[in-house]
């Protein structure tokens, strides 16, 4: 047979390891290490659902690049992934000794690993069936929505991750909005002084040659210090101006932090926007008699306005990341709950404060991509 795709040779080696790694963990309390459930371990029927999917995927190399075989890959790929969830599920039930029970299932390295294979798959597929973005990102989320379908119905209810989310609702609603706030009121400040910076920059390149230098080296300083580093001279403010709300930890110190760290990639995402302007355009713009107000709103603006969000993707995601980090003094955020969970050494606890970010990271980031696409769509129309 001939090999027909290196890329799906690896994502099937992964498929192989992933079925040889425990799919689940199983423990009678939460603070005991738990037992791992391989696939060998699960009902034949459950283990039938999960290889019927698999075995096309594990073929998937040697498979001709024709449309048929991404739609019957990419059908697979999400059939995979649902099915572990909801074996998962059906597992943490069967092991469970009810409501009150300290019993704990969650997810094992195996069901991780899959679970990346799946999504990989996914994506090489749709990559080959569709060419927009906004369609692929559709595509995906259709094939997501068998999971919120079994959230609401109460197939997972026994995972030890929803035991967790039930134990710390009001929690993380509260960690949801602070770190929405934490991102918000962080980049929003950096987009328009960065923006400001990067257009000073590329006036006047004196300007430049000291200014990413200098944010260069404050990008360098790691964030705990930089957060430690304010709680001093913000406590003194707040000392002096009793009626701002200003103290040395919580959300000011947080905000300030994440704003300095922002500022470098909006600053070099506002000064690559301009230097990409056609130098052609400007002139012809000047030809016809425009101000330099004129030509920065009417043609500079316009045409940087892609690279600029670009910049602006870059830099909302590196403040989802980071705002984790703010909890450490005080901020809230899911960090609150991911630092809790390694104090008490609760795994579960920890997902449930990094799941939320990293899906909130991949959300920004495909918001502002299929923005940047459907500019770019009209750009050429």
């Amino acid at each position: 047979m001939r090999l027909h795709s290196r890329v799906r040779l690896l994502l099937a080696l992964l498929l192989l390891a992933g079925c040889c790694l425990p799919l689940l963990s199983y423990a009678p309390n939460r603070l005991l290490s738990g037992q791992g459930r391989y696939l060998p371990s699960l009902p034949g029927a459950l283990a039938v659902l999960l290889l019927l999917p698999a075995l096309p995927m594990a073929l998937a190399p040697w498979l001709r690049p024709s449309p048929r075989a991404q739609l019957l890959l990419a059908l697979c790929a999400g059939l995979l992934g649902n099915s572990l969830l909801w074996i998962a599920g059906q597992e943490a039930l069967r092991l469970s000794g009810g409501e009150d029970s300290l019993a704990r299932t969650t997810f094992g390295a195996g069901f991780w690993l899959l679970q990346l294979c799946a999504g990989l798959q996914l994506a090489e597929a749709l990559r080959g069936l569709l060419r927009s973005l906004p369609q692929r990102a559709l595509a995906v989320c259709a094939a997501c929505l068998p999971a919120p379908a079994m959230l609401a119905s109460g197939a997972l209810d026994q995972l030890a991750l929803l035991r967790e989310y039930r134990n710390y609702q009001d929690s993380f609603d509260l960690a949801l909005l602070r770190h929405l706030q934490l991102v918000v009121f962080s980049v929003l400040p950096a987009a328009l002084l960065g923006g400001a910076l990067g257009l000073a920059a590329f006036r006047r390149p004196r300007f430049e040659a000291w200014l990413f230098p200098a944010l260069n080296v404050l990008q360098t300083v790691p964030s705990i210090a930089l957060f430690a580093l304010l709680i001093a001279p913000l406590a003194l403010l707040g000392r002096l101006w009793p009626q701002s709300g200003i103290a040395g930890v919580g959300l000011a110190p947080a905000l300030a932090a994440l704003t300095l760290y922002a500022l470098l990639p909006m600053a070099h995402g506002t000064l690559a926007a301009l230097r990409q302007v056609p130098a052609a355009a400007r002139d012809s713009a000047r030809g016809i008699g425009m101000s330099p107000w004129q030509i920065f709103a009417s043609v500079e603006c316009p045409l940087a306005l892609p690279v600029f969000l670009a910049g602006l993707r870059v830099t909302a995601v590196q403040a989802v990341g980071l705002a984790a980090v703010a909890a450490l003094i005080g901020a809230g955020g899911f960090g609150a709950i991911l630092f809790q969970g390694l104090s008490a050494s609760a795994p579960d606890q920890v997902l449930l404060g990094v799941l939320p970010i990293v899906l909130l990271a991949i959300g920004c980031d495909t918001a502002f991509k299929i923005v940047i696409f459907w500019m770019g769509q009209a750009g050429h129309d």
